[in-house]
């Protein structure tokens, strides 16, 4: 059976691997042994590919005769570094060029990259690069084109003379093929990123599980958080953009981040407040989910929030910048969970008189003698945490409530003290 008709079958099978949704790491690995198998001599592969996520800007498998597969994530900033200024990746994407060959050995060896270098100190011979655009041209945004290498893959060789002309000629015809199966294992780990940055993971199953028609939803039980910065409004007419946004991330950064990493779940950020919920599951009242344990969560993601507000501020502080100061309310109840809006433009948020109230409990930290305030229902569930304030007036409520203070973090004498009203 001759060559061709051996990276034919290799080609039928990566189409099968695109249909099957197979994993990119498995399907690159066998693909690795199969190029093996038929004489294309590889001992190195490696495979990057662009991805939608706050933190990571793109994805690579490393692989390599003997030792498997490695994984590793490339930071946004990464984009900044000498290592991408100086990669052949960037070059052939400046120069618009989709296949590279260098042999690293011979007479006439071209080692114009640092990676390359090293690879011919380690022993390698021979090295080819090829880049599949994944994208079509209106689906690429107006950035400066370093996300836009679509799927990056390099061949590398230890035999002395090198690939062949075929090896190359295959591994091209291969290309295509290969670009398709990762292209359909990437873009719904793209999808996945997206709707969970924007929506959050539960949130994100649900819409993804197809909950998108107008009314969709389910009631349930549970602490509803709702935080607000203090000053906002004077912040907003006094401060440059730069830095106004600097003082908002820092406080999202606080706020959010507290109460994702304590179970909890950002709804929105409607302008400078911060919603989001713990849900409640009645049926485990001694579990990781029960009404006890929600709160204790909750309680520790407010002191969370204002131990990290006290770091952010000493910082802010010595850069001569303004402090933060929020507000942050908490009550439990029934809200409706699902989609409201119109048919055409949806928002999946809850709704409910305990969101309402939470919002208006947190407008009392303007007032009264604490920046965390609790309805019973909350300060029950941990006495120790919590100190009667007694009950007030809530605007748009008829009845007054008695209201909560967190012990030990209130007034405005700490770093996220009360701001004048």
């Amino acid at each position: 059976m001759g060559e061709g008709t051996l990276v034919e079958r290799i080609g039928d099978w990566l189409i099968e691997q695109a249909l099957a949704e197979s994993s990119i790491a498995k399907t690159f690995e066998t693909l690795c042994v199969r190029l093996q198998a038929i004489g294309i001599p590889v001992v190195r592969g490696r495979v990057t590919w662009p991805t939608l996520h706050p933190l990571f800007r793109a994805e690579t498998l490393l692989w390599r005769d003997g030792e498997g597969m490695d994984f590793q994530q490339f930071d946004h900033q990464d984009a900044s570094s000498d290592d991408w200024k100086e990669s052949p990746v960037k070059w052939m994407l400046d120069h618009d060029i989709t296949v590279l060959r260098r042999r690293l050995t011979g007479p006439e060896p071209q080692l114009d990259f640092s990676l390359l270098r090293t690879l011919e100190a380690e022993g390698y011979s021979d090295f080819l690069a090829i880049r599949t655009a994944i994208t079509s041209e209106s689906q690429k945004g107006k950035g400066d084109g370093r996300n836009d290498f679509g799927l990056y893959v390099t061949w590398v060789s230890d035999r002395p003379t090198g690939f062949s002309e075929a090896d190359i000629d295959a591994l091209q015809r291969l290309q295509r093929s290969f670009a398709l199966a990762c292209k359909t294992a990437i873009q719904p780990r793209m999808t996945a990123n997206i709707t969970n940055t924007y929506l959050g993971p539960t949130v994100a199953k649900q819409v993804l599980a197809g909950q998108i028609q107008l009314g969709s939803g389910s009631r349930t039980r549970a602490l509803v958080w709702y935080s607000d910065l203090r000053d906002s409004t004077h912040f907003a007419e006094t401060l440059d953009e730069a830095r106004y946004l600097d003082l908002l991330n820092d406080y999202f950064g606080c706020v959010a981040n507290a109460a994702i990493e304590a179970g909890g779940e950002v709804l929105a950020f409607i302008g400078d407040a911060v919603l989001a919920i713990f849900p409640i599951d009645e049926m485990a009242a001694d579990g990781a989910n029960g009404l006890a344990a929600v709160c204790e969560a909750a309680t520790g993601a407010a002191r969370g929030a204002r131990a990290a507000a006290r770091l952010v501020n000493e910082t802010r502080e010595h850069e001569g910048l303004v402090p933060l100061r929020f507000g942050i309310a908490m009550s439990i109840g029934d809200v409706m969970f699902g989609n409201i809006g119109i048919a055409r433009r949806l928002s999946f948020s809850v709704i409910g008189p305990t969101v309402n109230e939470v919002a208006r409990i947190e407008k009392m930290t303007k007032t009264l003698p604490a920046d965390v305030l609790a309805t019973r229902a909350v300060a029950e569930a941990d006495p120790a945490s919590w100190q009667g304030l007694g009950e007030h007036p809530l605007v748009g409520l008829d009845d007054p409530m008695e209201l909560f203070a967190l012990n030990g973090e209130g007034g405005a004498d700490d770093a996220t003290g009360r701001a004048a009203v």
